[in-house]
């Protein structure tokens, strides 16, 4: 095991409610890895089902903050952050995310090879089929819409190269302590889903980059706790599209691409309405209307700290009309 002293100190964050055994995994995968860190801080967000008395027998260096309510998977990160101020980056696991022995080590060389990027994202393998690919990091569309890059996808297939991407997904990725806290962290009020896409979103606006780290490998439960096509998973998440795009998007790209974000909605609700879930994302975009005007006071304080163009804004995200509709 590489000593925690050996490079850049590293906090393990990991958000908990009612995961079960998952946890219990997540936490024997994370005494193996070949780099330790700082500390390991584990937020409770209200579990009934004693999952963290179970996974502290695994890993008894675990720090664990048990929440009376469940505040949220956002705010609790943003909880675990203000906890663990020594330590320079923050490594974020999902309970059901159970990360290879080198994940930490290659996340943390990642983060010494490119200075200039505050984010880094795992190769995100589904942990029921570890053949598939559960994602490479996040895609933002034009329209507002996003989605995780390859997920579907045979493992052997997919790209294999270190890339820039839009943003990680949260489930397992490195941040930049320092950046973190300069954009503000993660938006408490999106409770869950899509957070850490608009935490990549900001992080962009703000002049950092976000790359994709193959070698960092993780198989992924996706949204065991969830469930991820419930009212639940639905409702936020098509909520939290829709005040990502309107606190984050540069006013010009709003405008040019307005025609693709409407048609978005429209197929989103449309595509809901066969599971019968359409009356939920409806609801999900008129709460996200009602709430608009908070939105956007916090918009006003995002692009203000902008610093880059909005060029290289555009080439970081995709452009394929066709891609909403047709992704796995």
């Amino acid at each position: 095991m590489i000593d925690r002293d050996d490079g850049p100190q590293v906090a393990v964050l990991i958000v908990n409610f009612n995961s079960g055994g998952d946890l219990v995994v997540c936490l024997q995968a994370l005494a193996r890895q070949t780099r330790r860190p700082c500390q390991v801080l584990i937020i409770d967000n209200a579990s009934t089902d004693g999952s963290c008395d179970a996974a502290l027998a695994h890993y008894p260096g675990a720090t664990v903050v048990r929440l009376t309510r469940n505040i949220g998977f956002a705010a609790a990160n943003n909880l675990a952050v203000a906890l663990t101020a020594d330590c320079q980056w923050l490594a974020l696991l999902n309970p059901d995310a159970f990360p290879e022995p080198t994940w930490l080590a290659e996340l943390t060389r990642a983060a010494l090879l490119h200075p200039e990027c505050a984010a880094f994202g795992s190769r995100l393998l589904l942990a029921s089929n570890p053949d598939r690919l559960d994602g490479t990091g996040d895609v933002y569309h034009v329209s507002g819409m996003a989605w995780r890059r390859d997920e579907g996808r045979q493992s052997t297939v997919a790209e294999s190269a270190s890339r820039e991407i839009f943003s990680p997904c949260a489930a397992a990725a490195l941040y930049q302590r320092e950046a973190f806290v300069e954009v503000g962290g993660f938006d408490s009020t999106y409770f869950c889903y899509h957070e850490d896409v608009d935490l990549g979103f900001r992080l962009r606006l703000a002049g950092h980059q976000a790359r994709y780290v193959p070698a960092a490998v993780c198989r992924h439960g996706s949204s065991a706790t969830s469930g991820r096509r419930s009212d639940f998973s639905a409702y936020h998440g098509h909520r939290n599209l829709v005040w990502t795009y309107c606190k984050n998007m540069p006013t010009s790209l709003a405008l040019w691409y307005l025609p693709q974000a409407l048609l978005m909605h429209l197929a989103a609700w449309l595509r809901y309405l066969p599971r019968g879930q359409g009356g939920v994302v409806a609801r999900a975009k008129l709460d996200a209307l009602v709430r608009l005007p908070a939105v956007l006071r916090k918009r006003r304080a995002i692009q203000r700290r902008r610093r880059v163009t909005t060029g290289s804004l555009a080439r970081a995200m995709s452009h394929d009309w066709l891609a909403p509709y047709t992704r796995r």
